[in-house]
C-alpha cells in the first residue's frame, strides 16, 4: 500500500458534494473506461421523480453526476482557490456594491447535441430553477438574484437584490448549470436519469426498477471550457457496501474507489503492504450533525435540545467510530474555514450530565425525555449505524433521555425529513462552496435545505445579509461569529464532527491527487492511466 497524504491550500473556492453511481460492461483491467466504485445509490421515486434535474438535485451524489455533464459559468480551479470562468470567458462585479455581476460566454459553445449555447440559455436555466422552486430547496442558492438580463448572444448580467460577495461561488454550483430549453421544460422538472449539457462528458445511463445501475461518461468532443480532460471514458459503478467495493478493487474489477469507504476499511488500507494500491487521504470539509424539527413536541423546548448538546461526547464518538478519520466539531462551520468559532464548546464546555439535568429541571421538563434519533442507512456509509448506537447510549446512560434509533434508506429518509416526520435526525453536509456562509444560510435562512421551521429574525434579516456584503471574508467574521453563538444557544442543529476524505486506486491510475477537491467534488476529468509504480 502506497499512502499519500495531501494538504491542499485553504479554500475560498466553490462548491459541493461527491460521487455518482453504477456499473457497466467495461472492467477495470480492460484499458478502456476508468472504473470508479461508489456506494451511492440513485433512485427515482414518486416523491423525487427527477433526481438529476439541475433545478432539483441537491445532494452529494447527484451533484457529482451533474458536475461532469452540465456546464456552469464558473468552476473551482485545479488546486482550489476562488472560482474561475468555465462556460464564461470572463465574469466580474461591475459595481462597488457587489450587486451587479456580468459574464461573457466563450465563443462557439455548444450543447452535446450540437445546439449553440447562448446568453438566453443561461438566463432560461437560472430563471427556470428559481421559478420551479423544487422542494429540495436548491433554488435558495439563487435567492439573492433580482433579475437576469442578456445583451446579445454572449453577455449575461445578474442584478442582485442585495450585495452578495459569495455570488461567483453560487454560479459554480449545478443549480446554475446551463440546460437546453428544447429539452428542459420551463414549468416542469425532467423526470428520470437523462442528462444533457455542454460539460466535459456525455452520460449514458442504464436504469432498472427506477434505479441507476450504470453510468458511463464519455468525453464530449464539442466541450469548450477551462478543464483539461485526461481520459476518454469513465464508468461509475455502484456497490451495495464498502466491503464489496473493496473486493472489486483488490480483484481489479474497478480502478478506483472513494465514497464511501468504511473506517475499518481505511485503517486496513493504511497498514496494508500491497504496493499496487495507493491510498490518498486529504483534508475535507464534510460535516455531520443532528437536526431538529423544532415544532415537534419532543424537542420543541430549547432546554431539551440544549441538554442533548450538554450530554453528547464528541470526543468519544469520533474515537470509537471514526478514529483519525474525523475530529470533533463545535460549530456548523468547520475549523479550517474563515469565520469558524467553537461556539458550542464555548457555550457548553465538556460533557456534563449534571448541567444537562439542571437545564431540564429549570425548564420544568419531565425526564426521561422520550424521542427517536433517525438516520439514513445507505447515504453516509456503514459507520452511521454505529455512530447512532453510541449517541443513543450516551443519551440513555445519562438517565435523562429514553432514546430509540431508527434507520431508513435515503430514498425514503430524505422525503420524510423534508416533510417534518422526524423529531431528530442525522445529516451530513458537503458544502456547495467552501465559505462560512454556505454552512449557515442553507440551514438557517428562509427556504432552507432542511425545511426547518426554526427562524431567527436577527440571523435572517441582519447577520446573513451583513456577512455577504464583505468582499474580504475576514471582515465578515463578526457577523459569522454572532450567527454561530445564536445557533449554540438555540440548538436548531447540533454539529458533531468533520471528516477527512479518501481515494484508493490502482497505482497505474494518475490524477488521484485532484480527483476530489476539498468540498468533495468529484473531478473525473483529472483521472488518467500511467506507468504502474
Amino acid at each position: 500500500m502506497n499512502r499519500k497524504t495531501l494538504v491542499l491550500p485553504a479554500v475560498i473556492g466553490l462548491l459541493a458534494p461527491v460521487l455518482a453511481a453504477c456499473g457497466g460492461t467495461d472492467s477495470g483491467s480492460n484499458g478502456d473506461a476508468i472504473v470508479v466504485g461508489t456506494t451511492d445509490a440513485f433512485t427515482a421515486s414518486k416523491q423525487a421523480p427527477a433526481p438529476l434535474d439541475p433545478a432539483y438535485a441537491y445532494d452529494v451524489g447527484t451533484w457529482n453526476i451533474l458536475r461532469q455533464t452540465v456546464q456552469t459559468l464558473m468552476i473551482q480551479p485545479r488546486g482550489e482557490g476562488a472560482p474561475v470562468p468555465e462556460a464564461a470567458e470572463s465574469c466580474a462585479f461591475t459595481d462597488s456594491g457587489n450587486e451587479r455581476y456580468a459574464c461573457k460566454l466563450r465563443e462557439g459553445l455548444k450543447f452535446a447535441n450540437g445546439d449553440a449555447v447562448t446568453a438566453e440559455d443561461v438566463k432560461y436555466s437560472i430563471d427556470r430553477a428559481r421559478s420551479l422552486k423544487a422542494d429540495s430547496g436548491v433554488f435558495a442558492l439563487l435567492s439573492t438574484i433580482d433579475t437576469v438580463e442578456t445583451q446579445g448572444d454572449r453577455e449575461v448580467i445578474f442584478h442582485l437584490k442585495t450585495a452578495d460577495a459569495t455570488f461567483p461561488f453560487k454560479l459554480s454550483t449545478p443549480v446554475a448549470g446551463i440546460v437546453d430549453p428544447d429539452i428542459y421544460a420551463k414549468d416542469k422538472l425532467r423526470d428520470g436519469f437523462e442528462v444533457d449539457g455542454s460539460g466535459p462528458y456525455t452520460l449514458k445511463a442504464e436504469v432498472k426498477n427506477d434505479e441507476l445501475v450504470s453510468a458511463v461518461f464519455t468525453k464530449n468532443p464539442d466541450y469548450k471550457g477551462s478543464l483539461k480532460v485526461n481520459n476518454d471514458k469513465v464508468e461509475l459503478r455502484n456497490f451495495a457496501n464498502a466491503d464489496d467495493m473493496g473486493t472489486a478493487l483488490a480483484e481489479g474489477d474497478i480502478d478506483l474507489m472513494t465514497r464511501t469507504m468504511s473506517p475499518q476499511q481505511i485503517q486496513k488500507l493504511s497498514s496494508d503492504s500491497d504496493e499496487s494500491v495507493d491510498l490518498v487521504d486529504m483534508s475535507g470539509l464534510e460535516i455531520r450533525y443532528l437536526a431538529f424539527n423544532t415544532n415537534d413536541p419532543a424537542v420543541r423546548s430549547k432546554a431539551v435540545r440544549q441538554a442533548m448538546a450538554q450530554i453528547i461526547d464528541r470526543g468519544e464518538l469520533v474515537s470509537k467510530v471514526y478514529g483519525s478519520q474525523a475530529e470533533p466539531l463545535y460549530s456548523l462551520v468547520p475549523a479550517s474555514i474563515t469565520g469558524h468559532s467553537n461556539a458550542f464548546f464555548n457555550k457548553y464546555g465538556e460533557p456534563s450530565v449534571s448541567k444537562a439535568k439542571a437545564l431540564l429541571e429549570k425548564a420544568g421538563i419531565t425526564t426521561p425525555v422520550k424521542l427517536t434519533l433517525h438516520y439514513t442507512t445507505d447515504h453516509y456509509g456503514s459507520a452511521t449505524k454505529k455512530e447512532f448506537e453510541l449517541l443513543q447510549k450516551q443519551l440513555n446512560d445519562s438517565g435523562l433521555f429514553d432514546a430509540d434509533i431508527q434507520g431508513a434508506p435515503w430514498a425514503t429518509f430524505r422525503p420524510a425529513e423534508q416533510k417534518g416526520e422526524y423529531e431528530v435526525y442525522g445529516m451530513g453536509w458537503f458544502p456547495d462552496f467552501p465559505d462560512a456562509d454556505n454552512y449557515l444560510a442553507p440551514f438557517l435562512d428562509k427556504d432552507n435545505f432542511l425545511g426547518s421551521p426554526y427562524a431567527n429574525s436577527a440571523i435572517r434579516n441582519t447577520l446573513i445579509p451583513e456577512s455577504r456584503r464583505a468582499a474580504d471574508r475576514l471582515s465578515a467574521a463578526g457577523s459569522l461569529t454572532d450567527i454561530q453563538d445564536i445557533v449554540a444557544n438555540d440548538v436548531p442543529v447540533l454539529p458533531l464532527w468533520q471528516g477527512k476524505q479518501y481515494i484508493a486506486a490502482g497505482d497505474d491510475v494518475t490524477g488521484t491527487a485532484y480527483a476530489l477537491n476539498s468540498s468533495s467534488t468529484l473531478q473525473l476529468w483529472e483521472l488518467g492511466r500511467g506507468v504502474s509504480g
